[in-house]
């Protein structure tokens, strides 16, 4: 059975130090900071029912880091083209992003083959993520997803009071689209698929996805999770947001954190019917004074820089097949990837794997499933994984 705890127990209890608090994924400060954390009988974060996660008792110090590799960051960005548009613009910093948000929401209109009252623009997707859960569980309900998954929309749908219905992967990682329909009942308010999911990196075919979010759309609204599309090699998966031109009741979010590397620079959208944005907004505003102006012109800038898009995925795809190479030589199982992380299971308890790799200079992350240890960590360049490579082959 979970416990619940707040952060000031947290720290009364002696469970975490500050440091802990700054480095666990789950324990940030943010509009959520006071929501209460879950901890299970072991001390581990109660993430889902098929997952705990683990971290690290004192922050590492930076000057000790060689590769931070857990935040599935772009190694390579932002594009040398939104660099030179920061620098070009960084004199419209004191402004906020009127005219120029509009022009980039046309921009990605264009490139969704949409019309610009379709976009709603956030600071990332992550920001999307938790508006949506604001503005639709403010009277409770229940939303469905995958297990495991990202959890940012759920938990923040969580702490307005809605329930959570999860439904395990497949065997191959994939979602298991069936037994999520059948979840659905009177109270379901939203079905949320990650895709490719984090944190498995798995996909789920775009038939497959298609055919669930064509049928059913029609009984309840369906959020696509589309973060790491474009990193996708390898595998069918195109974006869902082809499905509003049919009015279906989805939503597709998009970021400019991961193949854009603009992850700190906060940009981010979602691609839903009118209607639908409309009822969001009138919780959270959207765009506007949320995204600074020079963010704006990166963004857009990011947009054009095919280059650089086209050299990550080339990049990130050397990078994990040199990953791939090693784990395979040292007898590691890992779930194949269409993203910029791999998880594999560990041969040791994960929080004794985190603090090693944390004693090299190594920020990976580290998880329970099904109460079995895994690591998750994120592509970086070819000499970071190097170096993950051969603190794995140390502490193993």
């Amino acid at each position: 059975m979970g416990v619940k705890i707040d952060r000031r127990s947290l720290l009364k209890s002696g469970f975490a130090s500050l440091g802990a608090m700054a480095v666990a994924p789950f324990l940030s400060d943010g509009a959520f900071a006071e929501t209460p954390l879950r901890l299970d009988n072991s001390n581990r974060l109660f993430l889902s029912p098929m997952v705990r996660g683990h971290y690290l008792d004192n922050e590492p110090n930076p000057a000790k880091v060689v590769a931070r590799i857990g935040s599935n960051e772009n190694p390579y960005g932002p594009p040398p083209m939104a660099r030179k548009a920061i620098n070009d613009s960084i004199e419209k910093g004191n402004r906020y992003a009127r005219t120029e948000l509009r022009d980039l929401i046309s921009k990605i209109a264009a490139k969704e083959e949409v019309g610009p009252e379709y976009i709603m623009m956030g600071n990332g997707s992550g920001d999307l993520l938790e508006k949506t859960a604001l503005a639709m569980f403010d009277k409770g309900g229940n939303i469905v997803s995958a297990d495991p998954t990202y959890m940012s929309l759920i938990r923040v749908a969580e702490s307005v009071g809605a329930t959570w219905k999860p439904v395990p992967c497949k065997a191959d990682w994939s979602h298991d689209l069936d037994a999520m329909e059948k979840a659905i009942d009177k109270d379901t308010k939203l079905v949320y698929l990650c895709n490719p999911n984090n944190p498995v990196g798995s996909v789920t075919s775009t038939k497959a996805m298609m055919d669930f979010c064509n049928r059913v759309s029609e009984k309840v609204p369906i959020f696509i999770d589309e973060a790491y599309l474009e990193l996708v090699e390898g595998a069918d998966n195109k974006s869902m947001v082809s499905l509003l031109k049919d009015k279906k009741n989805i939503i597709v979010a998009r970021t400019f954190s991961k193949i854009m590397g603009m992850a700190g620079l906060r940009v981010g959208y979602v691609a839903a019917m009118p209607a639908t944005l409309e009822s969001i907004k009138k919780v959270a505003k959207g765009g506007g004074n949320g995204i600074a102006c020079t963010s704006v012109y990166a963004a857009s800038a990011a947009m054009d820089d095919m280059e650089f898009q086209n050299t990550t995925r080339k990049l990130n795809t050397e990078a994990k097949t040199y990953l791939y190479d090693n784990l395979k030589t040292m007898g590691y199982k890992y779930v194949p990837s269409y993203t910029n992380f791999v998880i594999f299971p560990i041969n040791m308890p994960g929080k004794e794997f985190l603090t090693k790799m944390a004693d090299k200079g190594i920020i990976i992350k580290a998880m329970d499933i099904q109460d079995k240890p895994w690591c998750r960590v994120s592509i970086g360049t070819k000499d970071e994984m190097k170096l993950f490579v051969n603190a794995l082959q140390d502490i193993s």
